[in-house]
C-alpha cells in the first residue's frame, strides 16, 4: 500500500519520534524514505541564517544514515520556500503515499512554526498524513480498542447504507504514535490509522 513515505524534517530533537515513527512504516511496507528539509523563504525568510543550509543537508542525512542502517531505501532532497508549500508539491510530484510530521520543532518561535505548517499540511495535503506528538502520553494501548474505534469511524462513514460488515485481515499494530487497522469492506481493502494518543481515526483507502 505504501511505496513512498515522505518526513518532512527540521533538523531538530522534536523531529526524533517522526523520523522513528516513518522509518517503521517504510520498513514494515518494503516503502523508500523522502527525507525532505525546507529552508524557508518569503513570509518566514528573516529566520534563514548563513547556517540554514548546511543544517537542512544535516538533517537529511541523519534521516539518510538511519534508513541505511534498518535496510530501508532512501532519498534525499533540500528545497527552498515557504515550508508546507514545497511539502506538499514534493509530494505530490514523487507521487508520495504518505506524509510523516512532528508537531513540534525545537522551543520558543520554532514550536509555533513547525506545528503551523503541520497544520497545514494536514488539512490540505491528498494523502494520509500522520502526526507524531512528542510529549503526550500513550491513551490507547490495546489492539481491541484500536479496533473498535475503526469500526466505529467506518461505520460512520457508510453513514447507515448497507454494507458488509468489515473483516480485520491483519492483527491491528502500533507504529509510535498510530495504530492501523487493515480492513476487507465490501470487496475493497482499507486502513484505518487511529492516533494512539487522541483516539482519532483516518481512514486510508488502499489502490486496486
Amino acid at each position: 500500500m505504501y511505496q513512498d513515505v515522505l518526513i518532512p524534517t527540521d533538523g531538530s530533537d522534536g523531529t526524533r519520534q517522526s523520523i522513528t515513527h516513518g522509518l517503521t512504516i517504510a520498513d514494515r511496507f518494503g516503502a523508500t524514505i523522502h527525507a525532505l528539509s525546507v529552508v524557508p523563504e518569503g513570509p518566514l525568510g528573516t529566520l534563514q541564517n548563513d547556517a540554514a543550509t548546511p543544517a537542512a543537508h544535516r538533517a537529511v542525512e541523519r534521516i539518510e544514515a538511519e534508513a541505511t542502517r534498518d535496510g530501508v531505501e532512501a532519498v534525499t532532497a533540500v528545497e527552498q520556500g515557504v515550508p508546507h508549500e514545497v511539502i506538499l508539491e514534493y509530494a505530490d510530484e514523487h507521487d508520495v503515499d504518505m506524509i510523516v510530521m512532528g508537531t513540534q520543532g525545537r522551543t520558543g518561535l520554532d514550536r509555533v512554526l513547525v506545528g503551523s505548517v503541520t497544520e497545514r499540511v494536514v488539512r490540505m495535503a491528498d494523502v494520509p498524513v500522520v502526526t507524531v506528538r512528542l510529549t503526550d502520553e500513550i491513551r490507547i494501548t490495546d489492539a481491541a480498542e484500536a479496533e473498535r474505534i475503526a469500526r466505529k469511524t467506518l461505520a460512520a462513514e457508510a453513514d447507515a447504507v448497507e454494507a458488509d460488515e468489515p473483516t480485520v485481515i491483519e492483527e491491528p499494530h502500533r507504529t509510535s504514535a498510530s495504530w492501523i487497522v487493515p480492513f476487507e469492506t465490501d470487496g475493497s481493502t482499507v486502513h484505518v490509522h487511529v492516533d494512539a494518543l487522541s483516539g482519532d481515526a483516518r481512514i486510508a483507502r488502499c489502490a486496486e
